[in-house]
């Protein structure tokens, strides 16, 4: 008979919990034990650091950190919505919340800690809430929809997200801290002054110093103020707790575990509680030097230690480092080491400009050894110094805080860290372990490193190897970015001119190749109207350039036809047009199709007929939808204002607005954007390459997401934006991307190669850093005041026509090859189909 599994239950899957489950898989032990996890949740674990993301857009299955499929690949059972009541040891049993029980041989408790909620009266008021669950947000973001004005109690991380998100859901807040400053914890007086005048520039109102003293409640019982501990009062519909985090060990007290005299179930250095057999892991425990820890990093490395333990393994969690980077209302705030300078004889080096809100503090022993550090402002430094604390640095402390151009002209990189220095301290990885991969995707998925909190990319980006030949390719020693300057600076209209000039030099004079031409190409027509060239990609030269696609202004089917997509702005289409699109694709027998970009795609077009199927739509008012191009392809559209009971603004004028300006814009790779007319998001503005999702005060602007084979969020580039500030970034943004991105690079992989990432692009397009931005919004102007639909000059020149022939030899002779049969009423192509048994049709 075979021996059944020693099983393991997990109470609790927050993300901590998660790292336990892959800890176990990735050694193996998922194979060798029967793992149970009982979860109080609806959901899987997610993604709490990021969990303000969700009123920006993001959905709980984009924050979810459970892969699909992973429980039933490593035969994990997983109980949602059943937490764990009690556990009795002697049995080694768990009861759950539906009455089942649960043998175990090890217990894991992963249960987490709880929002405080300070005892003051009217507490559990309707309107009151905590941040801490999807759950919570929902709630919040539903009552919210009645109320013009929020408070929030507690200015620590967790309370000033909570203040943005009631910011950007429309609500005058308030931020009520009993500290004399916010973020007591992570920075001292001058951070802190630092960090009150800027959130108090965002217009948020912020009481420091004060505690709350009641929750004032009207004759319904519900919220209408908070009386504070100075003896004023403020008014607000609605209260947000953030107040800090206790550890939850009841379950632990219920069953007598030793809890820490302050709570938190007490750990040994290998993570076992006063009863071998069960660990305690995550914000729930209290480690061996005394401390509970509430960031993800330690989290993480108790994890890995409880799973080492449970196979004999040799690991031991003493303690962590609490250094930590953040990014609170568009504020960059860190802080490492020894903050606050406690140690005995510590010396201050400080930098502080209240003009621009930026604070920096490093924290130096007598010796010229790095204690510890406060940034605020501008935490661009943090990936080299936390890793240098403990240590001299290879220069003068001042010259480490000194903004750009007042420092020395060479600062010291990451290469000057020892190879024992943490990259990551989310999941422990030293620069050893990074310099040991030659790619990002190598790093991540070796190392895990870059996959938490994403602080260190930067780092990493800076201690991986530069690719050995960076040129475009076998003709171009250049980048594609310098092939760009060179052809803006030098106003070059033809690519012979590039290639025989600056090409490599066994390569001048000749063809050029399929990888060049195109590129180059795109780069003649984005910058057409400033070098001089002809607007239109297929005259002269230009057209032996173009990719198939573009050779004909129609993308090429799998059967040899061509489809045509025209232009429908904002998705927002008359029923007249309507009807023509109809006709159109009736007479000419066309397979219809309405796309996710808010269009209607015609497919089945011969080469010849495309002229015709053009006049017709052209003469309708439609143009061409650049369907074909490394183009502006959509900027789809939610009802917005004008229709929706939840629109803050009128979201289908300004797709419109927004794709009649870019239309036919040339890029590196095809652009696709989305307008959302409030929070809700109907549009995924934040899966496309630029998106913009309407706010009570105007427009936040997100750059860099994908939705494709690769999906990625956007970034948030700037909130609250009056539509001229929205449109004026939108055309920086664009002219940016388009001069420094590789071929075929999509803004999503772009924005993650950028050095300096999202920080260095907000500095170049919304600060002006590199003095750029008049003459990138002089190249948009440029493009949009020479605008012509290609479509419609094609139609316009005989010349130009005589291309779209099947048969240069036999004009108007259809292409016997290209055939059709019936399918659900419309065509598709007539094609062999292989089988087993050889092809069928």
């Amino acid at each position: 008979m075979t021996e059944p599994l020693p099983a393991i239950v997990l109470i609790g899957h927050g993300m901590v919990g998660q790292r336990y489950l892959e800890a176990l898989a990735e050694r193996g032990a998922t194979a060798t034990h029967r793992v149970t996890v009982l979860c109080e949740e609806p959901r899987p674990a997610y993604d709490r650091v990021h969990l303000s993301s969700y009123f920006s857009g993001s959905s709980p299955e984009e924050l979810s950190l459970t892969p699909a499929g992973f429980m039933a690949e490593h035969g994990i059972e997983l109980h949602l919505g059943d937490p764990a009541e009690s556990v009795d040891r002697a049995a080694r049993t768990v009861t759950s919340r539906s009455g089942r029980v649960f043998p175990y041989d090890v217990l894991v408790l992963a249960t987490g800690s709880y929002p405080f909620v300070p005892p003051v009266p009217g507490k559990d008021a309707p309107g009151c809430f905590v941040y801490r669950t999807i759950e919570d947000l929902r709630a919040i973001e539903e009552y919210s929809r009645t109320c013009t004005t929020g408070a929030v109690v507690g200015g620590g991380l967790l309370g000033l997200e909570a203040a943005g998100a009631l910011q950007g859901l429309g609500l005058s807040t308030h931020i009520v801290e009993f500290a004399p400053r916010l973020m007591p914890v992570q920075v001292d007086e001058g951070g802190g002054a630092a960090l009150l005048r800027t959130i108090e520039g965002m217009g948020l109102t912020v009481h420091t110093g004060v505690g709350t003293q009641a929750v004032l409640t009207g004759d319904d019982g519900s919220v209408t103020g908070m009386s504070l501990s100075d003896g004023s009062a403020l008014d607000t519909e609605l209260v947000v707790f953030s107040a800090g985090v206790r550890p939850r060990d009841q379950l632990a007290r219920d069953c007598g575990l030793a809890v820490g005299e302050r709570g938190g179930i007490s750990v040994d250095a290998r993570c076992r509680t006063s009863d071998p057999r069960v660990y305690a892991i995550g914000e729930c425990a209290q480690a061996v030097d005394g401390r509970v820890y509430g960031l993800v990093g330690p989290g993480y490395e108790m994890a890995g230690t409880a799973a080492e333990d449970l196979l004999g393994r040799e690991r031991e969690f003493t303690g962590a480092d609490l250094s930590t980077k953040l990014k609170l209302l568009g504020v960059d705030v860190a802080s490492f080491g020894d903050a606050h300078g406690t140690a005995e004889g510590s010396l201050d080096v400080v930098w502080s400009d209240s003009r621009s809100g930026i604070y920096k503090k490093l924290v130096m022993s007598a010796e010229g050894v790095l204690l510890g550090g406060v940034l605020v402002g501008d935490a661009e430094a943090y990936g080299l110094l936390r890793p240098l604390t403990g240590s001299v640095p290879p220069v003068a402390p001042e010259q480490l805080v000194l903004p750009a151009g007042l420092g020395p002209a060479t600062q010291p990189g990451p290469s000057a860290l020892p190879d024992t220095a943490v990259i990551c301290s989310c999941h422990n990885v030293t620069k050893k372990a990074v310099t040991a991969c030659s790619t990002l995707p190598e790093v991540k998925k070796r190392t895990k490193a870059g996959t938490g909190c994403g602080g260190c990319l930067k780092v990493i980006g800076q201690l991986l190897p530069p690719a050995a030949d960076p040129g475009l390719c076998g003709c171009f020693a250049y980048t594609r970015a310098e092939l760009y300057e060179i052809v803006r600076t030098r106003r070059l209209a033809s690519y012979r001119e590039l290639l025989d000039g600056h090409g490599r030099p066994e390569a001048r004079g000749g063809e050029g190749c399929e990888v060049c031409k195109p590129a180059v190409g795109s780069i003649i027509a984005s910058l057409a109207p400033a070098v001089g060239a002809s607007g239109y990609v297929l005259d002269g030269e230009q057209a032996a350039l173009q990719d198939t696609n573009d050779h004909f202004l129609a993308n090429l089917q799998r059967n040899g036809s061509y489809s045509v997509v025209p232009r429908i702005p904002g998705g927002e289409i008359t029923p007249e047009k309507l009807i023509v699109i109809g006709e159109v694709a009736r007479d000419f027998g066309l397979y219809t199709k309405i796309t996710g970009g808010q269009r209607i795609d015609l497919f089945g077009a011969s080469v010849d007929q495309l002229p015709a199927i053009w006049a017709r739509l052209v003469d309708a008012g439609f143009e061409s939808g650049h369907a074909y191009g490394k183009a502006l392809r959509t900027v789809k559209s939610c009802v917005g204002q004008t229709w929706c009971r939840y629109g803050v603004q009128d979201s289908v004028r300004m797709a419109i607005d927004l794709e009649l300006r870019y239309r036919g814009l040339r890029a590196p790779h095809k652009l696709k954007s989305a307008v959302s007319g409030c929070t809700r998001e109907c549009a995924e503005a934040q899966s496309k390459d630029f998106g913009v999702i309407a706010t009570a005060n105007g427009w936040n602007l997100y750059v860099g997401g994908n939705g494709g084979a690769v999906p990625r969020h956007a970034d948030l580039l700037a909130q609250d934006l009056s539509e001229a500030e929205l449109v004026r970034l939108i055309d920086r943004f664009l002219m940016f991307y388009i001069r420094t991105a590789d071929r075929l690079e999509r803004t999503s992989v772009w924005l993650e190669r950028l050095e300096g990432g999202l920080d260095h692009l907000r500095d170049v397009v919304v600060h002006d850093s590199l003095g750029l931005c008049a003459e990138l919004e002089s190249l948009m102007a440029e493009h949009v005041a020479h605008y012509r639909d290609e479509w419609a000059e094609t139609l316009r020149d005989p010349e130009r026509l005589r291309r779209f022939v099947s048969f240069v030899n036999a004009p108007g002779a259809p292409d016997p090859t290209v055939r059709f049969v019936p399918e659900r009423g419309q065509v598709k192509p007539d094609l062999a189909v292989l089988t087993m048994g050889g092809p069928v049709r």
